[in-house]
Parts: C-alpha cells; structure tokens; sequence
C-alpha cells in the first residue's frame, strides 16, 4: 500500500483510500481536534482562518477555508466556508458526517452538493489506512464536485496531513 491516494467512484459515491505513516489514534485525532486540523486542512496555499469543531454525535465543524498563495491568481484571498454535522463517531475507528458548503453563519449553500461521509480508520502494517466514502444526492452532484477539483483538493489535503503527522510524532 503506497501512500498515494486511491480513488474510485461508483455511482453516486467517491471512495478515497490513503495509508499514512502513523498510529491509528494520532491519525483520528488528526480530523477530530480543531489543534490538529489547523495545521493542514486544505489544499496547498490555503489556511484556515476559523476552525470551530464540537466533536460529539449531532456537533457542528464549521470552518473557513482562505487561500494565502498569491500563485493561486483568483483564488487568491478567496474564502471557502464548509460545515459538518457529525453523526456516529466510533473512537479511533470511524466518523460519519453530513459535509456542507456553508456561509460564514453556518447557514448551507443552496444549490451546492452536501454528501454523507463515512471515514475508516483502519490499523494495516504500523500504518493507518483510511477509507472516506462520500455519498452524494445523485451522480450528478458528485459529478459537479469532481469538475471543482474535489480530486486534486483532496489529494493536497492528504499530503498536507501526512506531513504534519510527521512532524507531530
């Protein structure tokens, strides 16, 4: 198992597969602190400006996405707001959310695609493997997250996070 991203869509859902160099708990920890996700939430050149995370069944992650990469042309100093509402979470093992695109309130972007997320956190050869299955209303939303870059944004993202679980241990 490389530490490249694995991805695979079937149907209406995008399954995204990476092993990353670090116990299960630290990687958990890693999406469920806001500590933890200020550090590499995001694609490269972007930070999070609020990162408000109430982790219990039925909380609320709402956070702001902001690039600070001048490299980025537009999407320099754009903001990104999203939201999650937690639903099962099962300690090191698993987190299940409703992920939103939101506004700064917390209210949900209408006309965007929201999915049901369920992460696996799995012990594999010293790594972790984490398996994020999002399902969306229809192939046509998960269509149109994957021409915004989804993929790409994802794939950033998971790199920023290995190397700062790197750097935490």
């Amino acid at each position: 198992m490389s530490n490249q991203m694995i991805t695979k869509v079937e149907g209406q859902e995008l399954i995204l597969e990476r092993a990353f160099n670090a116990p299960r708990e630290l990687v958990f920890k890693a999406f469920s602190e806001a500590e933890h996700l200020k550090h590499w939430w995001g694609p490269r050149g972007w930070t999070l400006t609020v990162c408000n995370v109430d982790f219990r069944p039925g909380g609320i992650w709402h956070y702001c996405m902001k690039c600070i990469d001048q490299n980025q042309g537009d999407y320099y100093g754009y903001e990104s707001w999203g939201k999650a509402v937690y639903g099962e979470i099962v300690e090191a093992e698993k987190i299940v959310y409703v992920d939103y695109f939101s506004d700064a309130d917390g209210n949900e972007t209408a006309g965007m695609p929201s999915s049901q997320i369920t992460m696996t956190f799995v012990e594999h050869e010293g790594k972790t493997k984490l398996v994020s299955r999002a399902r969306y209303e229809s192939a046509e939303a998960l269509k149109t997250v994957m021409e915004m870059g989804m993929e790409q944004g994802i794939s950033e993202t998971w790199d920023r996070l290995e190397e700062h679980l790197q750097a935490t241990q």
